[in-house]
């Protein structure tokens, strides 16, 4: 060895930037009903930073009551680096800047540890379009939430069709067929 020193640092930063990197096969640990079925792979790992709009309305159950509505979801997408690559909006459907799309329909649910955050969601791919990083997209998880729930006092029939705009944060992973 020419230089001991200079081979011993180039394996440290070898090393290291293998920690940094994304590392995009491994599936994130999840209750059992949030698993993807077997035969999908994990293609993309996306944390998410908007908002969940709510409008107050009518209760379901009872017309002279009001409460706060899920209407849609608004976030930007971006990747393990912290540039944007696509939004989120409603369907719901995630769009790459690549143009394609994916949306989605939601087969399972789990509170997740935070009380103070939305669920998290197993759906289903229900449609794509594009040649993109979604065009072949067959499931994604939403996991890691933060905020997100329904404003907490209950609306009244004055703020009828108001929105609320509650900030939240997630991360998205997409599955693909296993080639």
């Amino acid at each position: 060895m020419k230089n001991p020193c200079a081979t011993a640092m180039a394996c440290l930063a070898a090393i290291l930037a293998g920690c940094a990197a994304p590392n995009v096969g491994t599936n994130p640990l999840v209750p059992e009903n949030l698993r993807v079925p077997a035969g999908q792979t994990l293609s993309l790992v996306s944390p998410a930073t908007g908002v969940q709009i709510y409008e107050c309305g009518t209760a379901k159950t009872d017309p002279a009551k009001f409460e706060w509505v899920f209407k849609a979801p608004e976030a930007d997408l971006f990747d393990l680096s912290g540039k944007k690559i696509g939004k989120h909006y409603a369907g719901p459907t995630w769009e790459s800047n690549d143009g394609s799309k994916v949306a989605g329909e939601v087969k399972a649910r789990d509170d997740g540890p935070a009380a103070t955050a939305i669920p998290w969601l197993l759906l289903a791919a229900k449609a794509t379009s594009g040649n993109g990083v979604f065009a072949r997209a067959q499931s994604i998880q939403r996991l890691y939430t933060v905020g997100g729930k329904a404003p907490a006092g209950a609306c009244s029939k004055a703020q009828l069709g108001k929105e609320a705009r509650v900030p939240y944060k997630a991360t998205y992973y997409f599955y693909v067929a296993k080639p």
